[in-house]
């Protein structure tokens, strides 16, 4: 696994989770209270034994560009890296990232020529899940395959929204549909039980398999799918045109794995955390999820109810009900407020003293708020009184102070909502 090389794709501009996209990389949003997307395949590589890692980034990366050096630091013995490749112009591009082959092509000299590498990992960086990528190259290595994508069985439904994949059963892909959307189309990708069987997939009858956008590239074939084309997307263009001509595997995987596309999802992702037994073990001695250590205080309760909820360090807590939430580092919430379904990310630093006498709300959840089916950002000021419910189930709104996507409110980072706020 030391010869293998990882490429994080982070260069996307995330407009489907604005507003919490705003100010930062969609890799650089908080998951989970105290991590951040990146650190989710980072993690996977570096468990794998995978230590050079590079992270493409082209919009608002100066948030994830910071994580990422305060975070993954390697000793000289190692000889491991987690490297920013930002798009750039140079004398051999002039253009801005137009997809994520394209990202990959205008790196190619780092990735390929710079490292020698046995493997070239493709990862996303806005994914939740856990894998064993060292089992995913050995697997690659034992088909002898050019290229492997990992693929997780989904429902007819889910498959509409998903490049679908139909394999021979010596596991080998024989055609790939971007987004079928005909019952035919679907009936003819199905996964029949003797090629279930065959592999040994552990599917429900009538799956489909839906690539993950996680692949595993011999080098030179990467070269030789992407210089001299005009390839954009891997799902688009380069699936389709390999099958051709190169041996191109599937790697199944039916572990806890989606795709944080909007904020919905990313809402809904966060508070599958919170549940007894979540689908996305993060209390997992052997994979733990690696982030910047903060070194904060731990978090302080003052005669509060709380239930299925994750509360992180450094926050204080004071007569407050809590229920199905997410509360973050150094977030404040004081008394008589109410969390039900909310994810409040917290502050980037503890209020002072000299601070607070300069501000008239003070940083965090005011006095007697309720805070329902939200998600309130970074360094937000609350005011007292203020209702968060969408009682009248706006699907879609924008305004300066807030934002509501698909019924979730959103309040976007340094925002400040004056007592007695109602949305």
């Amino acid at each position: 696994m030391r010869r293998v090389v990882t490429a994080i794709l982070g260069g996307g501009q995330g407009t489907r989770l604005s507003p919490l996209t705003r100010y930062r990389a969609k890799p650089a949003v908080p998951v989970g209270g105290k991590f951040r997307l990146i650190d989710i395949p980072i993690s996977n590589s570096l468990h794998a034994g995978i230590s050079r890692v590079y992270v493409l980034t082209q919009y608002n990366s100066e948030s994830l560009h910071r994580h990422i050096a305060q975070t993954y630091r390697f000793d000289v013995f190692r000889g491991g890296f987690v490297n920013i490749l930002a798009a750039e112009q140079n004398v051999s591009s002039r253009e801005w990232y137009q997809g994520t082959a394209d990202a990959v092509r205008q790196n190619l000299t780092r990735l390929i020529d710079d490292n020698d590498p046995s493997e070239v990992l493709i990862l996303s960086g806005d994914q939740l899940y856990l894998m064993d990528l060292a089992a995913f190259v050995r697997s690659h290595r034992a088909a002898q395959a050019d290229l492997t994508i990992a693929v997780k069985p989904v429902t007819r439904e889910e498959a509409r929204a998903f490049g679908i994949l139909r394999l021979d059963r010596s596991g080998r892909v024989v055609e790939f549909v971007e987004k079928p959307s005909t019952d035919e189309a679907l009936d003819a990708l199905a996964l029949d039980e003797a090629t279930r069987d065959a592999l040994g997939f552990d599917a429900p009858p009538g799956s489909l398999l839906a690539s993950m956008g996680i692949y595993s590239f011999r080098p030179g074939v990467l070269r030789e799918m992407l210089d001299g084309t005009l390839y954009a997307d891997f799902g688009k263009e380069v699936i389709p045109a390999a099958l051709a001509d190169y041996r191109v595997f599937a790697f199944p995987y039916s572990g806890y794995w989606t795709d944080i596309g909007t904020i919905r999802s990313f809402h809904e992702a966060n508070l599958d955390l919170t549940l007894p037994l979540p689908p996305l073990n993060l209390y997992d001695p052997d994979y733990r999820i690696y982030t910047h250590p903060r070194f904060l205080p731990g978090t302080k309760i003052n005669e509060c109810r709380v239930s299925r909820s994750i509360l992180c360090e450094g926050s204080i807590i004071t007569g407050a009900k809590i229920t199905d939430s997410i509360v973050g580092i150094r977030a404040v919430v004081q008394k008589g407020s109410v969390l039900d379904r909310a994810i409040v990310m917290g502050a980037n630093h503890f209020e002072s003293l000299d601070e607070r006498s300069k501000n008239d709300i003070a940083l965090g959840i005011g006095r007697d708020c309720v805070v329902a089916n939200a998600i309130v950002d970074f360094n937000a000021r609350i005011g007292d009184g203020c209702r968060l419910t969408n009682e009248a189930g706006v699907l879609e709104a924008e305004t300066e102070t807030y934002s509501i996507r698909g019924g979730i409110i959103v309040i976007p980072k340094n925002a400040v909502l004056a007592p007695g706020t109602v949305i």
